[in-house]
C-alpha cells in the first residue's frame, strides 16, 4: 500500500512537551513545493496511557480548539503519566476557512475515514490519524459543536456499540467529561465518522456537542477545557479529582423520530428552545415564505415527547435542513 505523505516535525515519542507540525506536501498554483502545515503538540512523562486529542474535525467548531490551544500551552509534563497528543485544528484548510468543510477538496473530514493515502488533502489527513495516532492511543476525545448552522445543549457523547465493555468503558469516560449534560448518541449516518473508526479500533472514544453558532461562548470553552482535564483524570494521565461543569443530566436518543427535518426553504420561527420540554404533536418551529407575506406558514410538529437537544441555527432554513433533534430523559 502507497505511504501516507505526513511526516510529524516533532517526535511523538520522546519525553517532555514538544511543539510542532504535521506536514503534508501540497503542491498547488501558489506554493510549488508547499505544505498544509498541521499544529500538534506533543507531551510525554513516563509510564502511562496516551490520550489523543482533537479539535477542528470541521473547521467551524471552535470550542475544541480553544480548549486545546490552552491545554497544550499549560500542561506540563511533571503533571502527567503516559503521553498527551493533541492536535487543535485536525482539519487545517477548514480551519482556516472557518468552514465546515476543507475548502481545497470539498470533502467532509467526519465521513471519509478510514481515509486514503494517496487520495485528496482531506482523505490523506483522515488516514494518518486512522493508521498512525489512533493504533498509539488509548483514549480519544475528538469535540464538536454546531458550528454555523446548528446550535446544542453543551453535552459528552458516547455511543451505542456491540461490545457491552467497550461501550460501558466509553459510558464511564463520558460522564466523567463532566459537561452540563451526556447523551447516548445515535448518529443520522455513521459510516466514514473519525468516531466509528476510532471505536473499530477498540479505543475508549468521548466526543462532544458544546454549542454552535459559529463562534463559542466563554461558557463553552470552560466546560470543554474542564472536560478533557476530567477525563486525563479518569483515565489516569493526570492527578486530582474528576471536577463536573454541572449536573450531568443523561440524555438519550432512542430512533430516528429524534430528528425533525425543514420540508420547504424560508425563514424559521423556532416554537421552542433549547432545553425546553415539548410534547409529541406540539409545534416546534414555522417557517414562513421568505419570498411573499400573506401565507401561511409550514408548521414543524414534534415527533415525540422530549427536550430540545438541537436547533437549526441562521434564521434562513433550507429543505433537508436538521431543523431540531430531541432527547429524552
Amino acid at each position: 500500500m502507497t505511504a501516507n505523505p505526513i511526516s510529524p516535525t516533532i517526535p511523538l515519542d520522546r519525553p517532555g512537551k514538544h511543539h510542532g507540525f504535521l506536514r503534508l506536501p501540497y503542491s498547488r498554483n501558489d506554493s510549488a513545493w508547499g505544505s498544509v502545515m498541521i499544529p500538534i503538540t506533543v507531551i510525554a512523562n513516563g509510564q502511562g496511557p496516551t490520550a489523543l486529542l482533537t479539535g477542528g474535525n470541521h473547521g467551524d467548531e471552535y470550542e475544541g480548539p480553544i480548549a486545546l490551544q490552552s491545554l497544550a500551552w499549560q500542561i506540563e509534563p511533571d503533571q502527567i503519566s503516559g503521553r498527551i497528543i493533541i492536535v487543535p485544528y485536525m482539519n487545517y484548510p477548514a480551519f482556516r476557512a472557518g468552514t465546515r468543510v476543507s475548502p481545497i477538496d470539498q470533502v467532509n473530514m467526519n465521513r471519509c475515514f478510514p481515509g486514503r493515502p494517496d487520495g485528496t488533502v482531506t482523505q490523506k489527513i483522515a488516514h494518518y490519524f486512522n493508521d498512525v495516532l489512533v493504533p498509539m492511543s488509548d483514549v480519544v476525545l475528538d469535540y464538536h459543536s454546531g458550528g454555523k448552522t446548528l446550535d446544542f445543549l453543551p453535552y459528552a457523547a458516547a455511543h451505542y456499540l456491540d461490545d457491552a465493555e467497550q461501550q460501558a468503558a466509553c459510558v464511564a469516560a463520558m460522564q466523567a467529561f463532566g459537561a452540563p449534560y451526556s447523551m447516548m448518541m445515535r448518529e443520522i449516518d455513521n459510516v466514514g465518522m473519525f468516531d466509528t473508526a476510532v471505536e473499530s479500533q477498540g479505543k475508549l472514544f468521548v466526543t462532544t456537542e458544546l454549542g454552535g453558532g459559529g463562534t463559542a461562548t466563554a461558557r463553552s470553552a470552560r466546560i470543554a477545557t474542564d472536560g478533557a482535564l476530567n477525563l486525563l483524570r479518569h483515565v489516569g494521565i493526570m492527578s486530582g479529582p474528576v471536577a463536573p461543569s454541572g449536573d450531568g443530566v443523561l440524555l438519550d436518543m432512542p430512533g430516528d423520530d429524534c430528528f425533525h427535518f425543514a420540508t420547504r426553504d424560508g425563514l424559521m420561527q423556532p416554537l421552542a428552545d433549547l432545553g425546553e420540554a415539548v410534547t409529541k404533536g406540539q409545534p416546534l418551529a414555522h417557517i414562513w415564505p421568505s419570498d411573499r407575506s400573506g401565507v401561511a406558514p409550514v408548521e414543524v410538529l414534534a415527533n415525540m415527547d422530549g427536550i430540545v437537544a438541537a436547533r437549526h441555527f441562521p434564521g434562513l432554513i433550507q429543505t433537508g435542513d436538521c431543523l431540531a433533534v430531541l432527547a429524552v430523559t
